[in-house]
């Protein structure tokens, strides 16, 4: 999957669609999702244009690494979901449903979040 500059993410770090912004660092920024799935569902994505954490382990700066990883942790603590647990997801490529072609972490929380996938009969 190549990068879109035409992508919803895109557009919002440009400012061209409005966000519910939660947090924002140098590399980073994170929003409410519009379609929660959860009581808090927030989206974090890096400011750079990166498609996967593939594409952004392999190519994004030490600095913005760093930075994304904090960014997600600083929204867990904003949102007071820490205590009782989260979920991060990050959905990529064709067999990971990824919608979005921008880097991009779900952080659930606010209630009990069950399993997370089914165990395959052997």
């Amino acid at each position: 999957m190549a990068y879109d500059d035409d992508n919803i993410f895109a557009k919002i770090l440009r400012g061209e669609i409005p966000c519910d912004k939660v947090h924002e660092t140098e590399h980073s920024l994170a929003f409410r999702d519009i379609n929660p799935q959860t009581p808090v569902h927030v989206l974090v994505i890096p400011k750079g244009k990166y498609v996967s954490m593939d594409d952004f382990s392999a190519n994004a700066s030490d600095a913005e690494q760093a930075d994304f990883m904090r960014a997600v942790g600083a929204v867990a603590r904003m949102e007071g979901i820490v205590e009782n647990g989260y979920r991060v997801l990050s959905n990529i490529g064709r067999d990971g449903h990824q919608e979005v072609p921008h880097l991009h972490m779900h952080v659930f929380g606010g209630k009990n979040l069950g399993r997370m996938i089914k165990p395959i009969d052997k």
